[in-house]
């Protein structure tokens, strides 16, 4: 149960900060999501931050790492996850799995906008 109410404290505090970068980023950018580009290059940097110091020299406990990368930065930005899994599959020599995991990512996140988006205009 604590991991949980972590996890939640977390998830608020990544959707506020991710609520301003995002907009700090964008300041000024009309036409292209800057702020969501940025917040997504901050929020895979600062996961596999997390993950790597972890995984190779044990800087963080487990209660610690659960908070960060599930809550803060998991409301801060999917991507990041996303981007840490991906090279996982890298690390790993496993490029079929890396391209079946990227381009069906893209793929299917286009997908469900472009489900969402033909139900809704047709309800």
């Amino acid at each position: 149960m604590q991991l949980v109410l972590l996890i939640g404290a977390g998830g608020f505090a990544g959707a506020i900060l991710r609520f301003w970068v995002s907009g700090w980023i964008q300041n000024g950018f009309v036409t292209f999501p800057l702020g969501t580009l940025g917040v997504n290059f901050i929020g895979s940097f600062l996961l596999s931050l997390v993950m790597y110091l972890s995984e190779f020299k044990g800087v963080f406990t487990e209660e610690t790492r659960v908070f960060l990368t599930i809550g803060v930065l998991g409301s801060f930005t999917t991507m990041s996850t996303f981007g840490y899994e991906s090279f996982k599959l890298l690390e790993q020599n496993e490029l079929g799995l890396f391209s079946l995991n990227v381009v069906g990512s893209v793929t299917l996140a286009l997908l469900g906008v472009y489900l969402g988006r033909l139900i809704s205009v047709n309800l």
